[in-house]
């Protein structure tokens, strides 16, 4: 079995830093986890805030902490540095291989959905953002490793893409339909859902968009682990 992961993200219209945060971690015992941060509003000061809180969450994992005690411990950080003025949406999504499971950690009101083969279930679980108050617990779905799983979480510029224009985008009827035509990749999955958000934005994403995919599939494997990364980098691009 072969575990992929693929991200597709952009900034908010004419705003030169994403206020997304985004990292990939290997877990000290076995697996991978993707750390996903959200800060409040755009721009640099969402982008310090996002950042912030997802170093803390990597360290923590690092350290052999569990996702759930991770989140509560990075709202609880965000609520002391910011005085409980700022918020954060934050997902964690692990492939915990000492455990044979995959773990989904939320704290954002934006679901995530999970496909079987061509079924797709939302997960929809009531879900705060952090750094409001102290002891804020996240909402954790686990269930155990298996080929064949399709997982899909974002961030609310995704969610909320094409409300403004009347054309709002339902991520389940595309990935539904996606699985049903073919076989995609977990790459051509994100890149698919980007690009139908920011379609239905006018070509001028309402706010930063970060799309993240998890595939596991029944492959014979070489054993070689991969990570490709692209940035694309422009006139006035501020990192």
């Amino acid at each position: 079995m072969e575990i992929s992961i693929a991200v597709a993200k952009t900034n908010k219209y004419a705003v030169s830093e994403s206020g997304d945060t985004l990292e990939i971690t290997e877990r000290p015992n076995g697996g991978v986890s993707v750390v996903l941060a959200d800060g409040q509003t755009s721009g640099r000061g969402a982008k310090a805030v996002s950042s912030m809180v997802v170093r803390k969450v990597i360290g923590l994992l690092a350290e052999g902490v569990r996702d759930g005690a991770a989140a509560r411990a990075a709202s609880d950080y965000l609520f002391s540095e910011r005085s409980g003025k700022v918020t954060a949406c934050l997902n964690i999504l692990s492939v915990d291989l000492q455990t044979q499971t995959i773990v989904i950690t939320r704290n954002n009101p934006t679901p995530v959905f999970v496909a079987r083969g061509e079924q797709v279930e939302c997960i929809t679980n009531e879900s705060v953002s952090i750094g409001t108050n102290r002891n804020i617990r996240p909402s954790i779905t686990e269930f155990p490793l298996e080929s064949g799983i399709t997982i899909v979480m974002y961030t609310d510029g995704i969610k909320f893409a094409g409300d403004r224009s009347g054309q709002p985008l339902d991520i389940c009827i595309l990935l539904e339909a996606m699985l049903e035509e073919e076989d995609p990749t977990a790459e051509e999955i994100a890149d698919n859902i980007l690009a139908q958000a920011i379609r239905v934005d006018n070509n001028r994403p309402n706010d930063d968009m970060s799309v993240v995919v998890l595939r596991s599939s029944p492959v014979e494997s070489d054993q070689i682990r991969r990570m490709t990364v692209r940035l694309p980098i422009g006139t006035g691009y501020i990192s």
